[in-house]
This record gives C-alpha cells, structure tokens and sequence, in this order.
C-alpha cells in the first residue's frame, strides 16, 4: 500500500493507494495524523507495508517522526466537521456525529430478517479472496476488507453513490445521481456509541468498521427508509426497531440534496428540547 499525500481533491483509496487530502495543506492535525498512523497500523496488521509520498519533505519528515510517538497522537479531539472532502454542495466537509451504512432495498430486506449488518464474507457466503476478485471490486481492496462492515460520514453521499452502481451495473452517471436516483436504506450510528463496539476498528480511511457483523438493535440510532419502500418493508421491521424507523419522501432533485434532507432529519430527532 501507499499514502500519496499532497493537496488532492478529496481523500481516496483506490487500488492500493490512499490518496490523502489535508484539511490546511502541508499542515496536519492531529485527527489527521492518528488517520495516517492507523492506516499504517492496520497495513501493517495485513500483512502489507505502507510507503509513504508527498511532493513534501517536511510532510513525510513530520509522518516519521510521528511513527516514533504514536501515543501523543492516540486520542485527539474528532472534529465537527471534517474538512478533507468539500464534496458535499451543502456542508462542505464530512459531519462526524453520526456515521451511516447504506443497503439497496433488496440487502435491506434481509438485514431486518437477520436483524445483523453483516460483512460481505458473512452476508455472501464467500471467502473474502473470492470476493476481492470480483469485478464489482473496482477499487481494488484487498481480501481482509469484505471481513468488515464498512460505514461512512453520516451526510456523505458515498453509499447511495454504490447503491447505484450495484443496480445499474456501471458507474453512475449525473442523470442517475439525480432526477433517476433510487435511494438506498440508510442505518444511522452514533460515533461514540459503535466505536464501542469490542470488533470496531480505525483503519485510517473509513470513519470505522466493525468486523463481522454489528446487532442492529443494540447500537442503531435510527433507520431512514425511503417512503416508496414502506409497504415492502414495514410489515418485516423487529418490533424493537419500530420507534427507530422513519419513512421520508425522496421529493429531492438530486442524491445532494437527499443527503442533506436526511441528515438533518437525523440532527433533528436527536436535538434533545
């Protein structure tokens, strides 16, 4: 694997590279800093070495030193807002109090039957070499990522985005994304409560995973449910997952403007009055 630190669009790993964005470049915070040393741990956990680019001495100069006081770096304070990827048209950064794992209807289904998000390895009944083979593989992860449920930042649009992809087949075009878009279900975690979780890990890219498999009802926030899947879905949620399902109407222009509709639903409930 490689960290290529310089002042990219976005960060982003693909096929083996973790392109890394700072919020302030060539400065890193210390967030940041703990994300590259436990990229680097988890690397190194697998099996596989990290080399470190950047078109910055002092950068790469600042990561070794770091590496040799990993302790000063294990516990900063999380950021509000995250400002790595100023993708989002609404929120310019990544907000970090709730975290999201989104599931296509037909996934969906069958967590709410299991009552388990489950790893790909787990859900598919396949070993994770099989798996990282597949062509829907695109970004080239390696075999140990399909052992982990994976979640995003809770407004990010990255797993309505795969949603997508998954039913068309291909990469989703402007179209898809907008007026065509079909969202997916999305399963709302507190931060601080899943990172709880004893399989919960930092691998320095994703906000966490959890390895094998995270009990819906011992750790969900809340479940947004796009309202034409209600009478698919309604008749199948646990009962003890009731109070924490919401219906909302998909009356959005594009997959921007859901995020942040759901997202604020999801600010909203939790505001305690």
């Amino acid at each position: 694997m490689k960290i290529n630190i310089c002042n990219h669009d976005c960060t982003e790993l693909w096929d083996g590279v973790l392109y890394k964005r700072l919020s302030n470049y060539p400065n890193i915070t210390d967030w940041e800093m703990k994300n590259i040393i436990d990229f680097i741990n988890y690397e190194k956990f697998n099996g596989r070495k990290t080399e470190i680019i950047s078109d910055s001495d002092d950068i790469i100069e600042k990561i070794n030193k770091a590496l040799l006081e990993p302790e000063k770096y294990s516990n900063p304070n999380k950021p509000k807002k995250i400002t790595e990827c100023t993708a989002c048209r609404y929120r310019k950064g990544c907000m970090t109090q709730f975290i999201c794992h989104t599931s296509p209807l037909e996934n969906a289904i069958k967590i709410f039957e299991c009552g388990k998000l489950l790893s790909a390895v787990n859900a598919r009944r396949l070993p994770a070499e099989i798996l990282a083979k597949e062509p829907r593989n695109a970004a080239n992860d390696p075999a140990d990522f399909f052992h982990y449920v994976m979640f995003t930042w809770g407004n990010c649009q990255a797993g309505d985005r795969l949603v997508m992809e998954r039913k068309m087949d291909r990469p989703p075009t402007d179209e898809d994304m907008g007026i065509n878009l079909t969202p997916g279900i999305r399963f709302y975690f507190e931060y601080e409560k899943l990172e709880k979780h004893p399989n919960a890990i930092h691998d320095g890219f994703l906000p966490i995973k959890v390895k094998d498999e995270v009990v819906i009802a011992d750790y969900v926030n809340a479940i947004i449910i796009p309202e034409e899947y209600q009478k698919i879905v309604e008749e199948i949620i646990p009962y003890d997952l009731t109070d924490r399902t919401y219906y909302i109407n998909n009356n959005c222009k594009d997959v921007w403007d859901w995020s942040e509709k759901v997202y604020s639903f999801i600010e909203e409930i939790n505001t305690v009055s």
